[in-house]
Parts: C-alpha cells; structure tokens; sequence
C-alpha cells in the first residue's frame, strides 16, 4: 500500500503544482486572479481524482478485487497527505523566496478595482482595504500561512477519499456454487 499511496501521492502533487507554478510566473496586475483561483481548485479536483486509479488499482491487483471502505478511505487520505505536504511545502518555498508579495499586492490591488467597479462605497472600499491589510499581516507568520495552505488542498481530497471510498468498496462475494 505504501508504494501505491507514494506514486499515486506524487503524481498528485505534480498535477497541483504544475498550474500553481505558472500561476504564480504569470500573477500581476494583468492577471485574472479569480480564474486563477478556479484553475487551482480544478487543477487539484483532476490532481486528486487520480485516488479513485489508485484504490481500484489496489483493489484490484493487491486485494483480489476486495476492499472496505476503511481500507479505501486510508488509500485516499494518504494519497491526500502526501499531496497536500508538498503543495504546502513548495507554497512556503515559493512564498519565502519569489514573488509572494507581488502576487499579494497585485491581488489586493484588483479586489479593490472590482469593488470600485461594482459600485462599492468608499467606506466598503477601506473596510475591504483594512481586513486584506490584517490578512497580510497575519500570512506573514509561517505557521498560519502552513495553515491557510494546508486548508485549501485537504478538504478536497478528504471529500474525494470519501466519495472514491464509498463506489469503489467492495466486499466478498458470499455465492456459494451448490453441489
């Protein structure tokens, strides 16, 4: 099972932070962060979907075609952890070495154009400016920045465990062949 969860965990990883690294190079003031944002989340919907190969894989060849849902829900959990630590882990490189603070900066800066554009007050406009503000200076602690990270990846994978957990469990057959 190790083996399966490691592969299965990294290709999941690759599939993530492939997009978010061109992301990331192609973030500025040009760059439309909202389609960023579903590009990311579909990116790791299709990253995290590769659970559903890899628990009927194991199923299949490991289990002669026999598997709980806890067993599958497991496959699917640890195939998300290894996933998510090295997004998270690759965010925190990229964001103590790069352009995190650009990105930011750019991102806060076309938040309070929409607003703007959508007919927001000048009193929702700061109000907007001072939560992103206390945001910032929040993210700036590596640990709640690990957090926020964490949180956007896991869930979908813990949903996706769930679901792949659910349709692919499968127990014995209990036919017997009469005589």
């Amino acid at each position: 099972m190790k083996k399966t969860v490691l592969i299965y965990g990294l290709i999941a990883a690759a599939i993530t932070i492939i997009p978010m690294t061109i992301f990331n190079m192609l973030s500025g003031e040009e760059f439309d962060f909202k389609i960023g944002e579903i590009v990311g989340y579909a990116s790791m919907i299709l990253a995290l979907s590769t659970i559903f190969i890899a628990v009927r894989k194991y199923r299949d060849e490991e289990l002669d075609g026999v598997i709980s849902f806890g067993k599958a829900f497991q496959i699917g959990i640890l195939i998300t952890l290894v996933a998510s630590t090295i997004y998270v882990t690759s965010w925190m490189i990229y964001s103590t070495t790069g352009g995190a603070n650009e990105m930011m900066t750019a991102f806060m800066d076309q938040t309070i154009e929409r607003l703007r554009a959508d007919g927001a007050t000048e009193a929702q406009v700061n109000a907007k400016i001072a939560e992103m503000e206390s945001f910032q200076e929040m993210y700036k602690n590596p640990i709640v920045k690990i957090g926020i990270t964490f949180l956007e990846i896991f869930p979908v994978g813990l949903i996706i465990s769930l679901i792949a957990a659910g349709l692919l469990r499968k127990a014995k057959s209990t036919v017997s062949v009469a005589q």
